[in-house]
């Protein structure tokens, strides 16, 4: 039996997302109908990265300085807060990933500064559950399978990684998408 399309037959079948035995769903964004939505999205991605490290890093630098000096204040005794900065970054990384992804951008400042955009396979912007997922399956994905996990990008044509796969999202260009509105009549 073939898949023959959206599903709308009139067929009477109740089930909603079924027809003829194959899932009812479709991708929002196809690479061979819009090829410059994913046109350099690995390079960016890579780029948006190392600024989003930058970011995430600031404020756990200025925490382990202030740990130093809070020492040193105490004799020592402020050392033991030390304890304090793997939890605390790791929380951090996860509530930055998870605000700046759900937010009205669906994207981290490092994605929004290379005009990226993270949204659902079927066109939804993100949420802060899933930006905050996106992080974790990233790292773990990197830590567990080492960073080769990262050519997975290569092989496919939306330039989707092992966590955009499994979590079901996609990152695409955000200029190509929304265009620049014309200016305004002067008449």
């Amino acid at each position: 039996m073939s898949y023959s399309g959206s599903g709308n037959s009139g067929s009477g079948n109740s089930s909603g997302g079924w027809q003829g035995g194959a899932p009812n769903y479709e991708h929002a964004f196809d690479p061979y109908l819009e090829p410059e939505l994913f046109r350099g999205v690995l390079t960016r991605r890579v780029i948006a990265f190392i600024i989003d490290l930058i970011v995430l890093s600031i404020p756990v630098v200025l925490a382990i300085l202030f740990i130093a000096v809070f020492g040193l204040i105490t004799l020592g005794l402020g050392w033991a807060l030390f304890w304090l900065v793997s939890p605390a970054s790791i929380i951090w990384a996860i509530v930055y990933y998870g605000a700046t992804i759900g937010g009205p951008h669906s994207a981290t400042i490092g994605m929004r500064v290379m005009d990226l955009e993270l949204r659902t396979w079927y066109g939804a912007p993100g949420y802060f559950v899933l930006g905050a997922a996106h992080a974790v399956l990233f790292y773990v994905s990197i830590s567990v399978l080492s960073p080769l996990i990262l050519l997975i990008g290569l092989f496919n044509g939306r330039r989707r990684l092992a966590h955009d796969i499994v979590l079901g999202t996609v990152v695409i260009n955000n200029s190509i998408r929304s265009p620049v509105g014309q200016p305004a009549r002067t008449y």
